[in-house]
């Protein structure tokens, strides 16, 4: 049986990719850099592995946001498309708001929390991390002041 296909593009459609199999974790972000790129208060991501990540249309411009990070967009309407690090070389971070159906990548947790906006809170239940998951215990489940 074939590996499920995903598919994706930039708000243009100059850029476009798809990816194969299950992702390696799907997630929001509250990190300033990652609102910073996205112009947004929140960002979710879709990580899956570099090698089941394909670009069937045109390449992202890359540029390194910080060291041993670097983001992409499109050239040419400037969508927000991927994050990649140093510390994690076969993962390649999607933007979840890039996927032709995006409300089939349900995230399973927050990370970055101690970068969360005051105003801003999401009612989901999921565990929040104050920095990334990765050994970590969440700091709570569900929005602030629920626990």
């Amino acid at each position: 049986m074939a590996e499920h296909k995903v598919t994706g593009r930039c708000l243009c459609g100059d850029i476009r990719y798809e990816y194969r199999g299950t992702p390696v974790k799907i997630l929001h972000c509250h990190c300033e850099s990652c609102r910073r790129h996205a112009s947004s208060p929140i960002t979710t991501f879709v990580c899956v592995t570099r090698d089941s990540l394909r670009y069937t249309r045109g390449e992202p411009a890359r540029y390194q946001s910080s060291p041993g990070v670097t983001r992409t967009h499109c050239g040419r309407c400037g969508a927000p498309m991927t994050y990649e690090s140093d510390r994690n070389r076969n993962q390649v971070d999607l933007y979840v708001g890039t996927l032709d159906d995006p409300a089939t990548a349900a995230p399973v947790y927050h990370a970055h929390v101690a970068e969360q906006l005051p105003w801003f809170e999401t009612a989901d239940m999921l565990p929040r991390y104050w920095r990334g998951k990765a050994g970590n215990a969440p700091l709570r489940h569900g929005p602030r002041g629920q626990d």
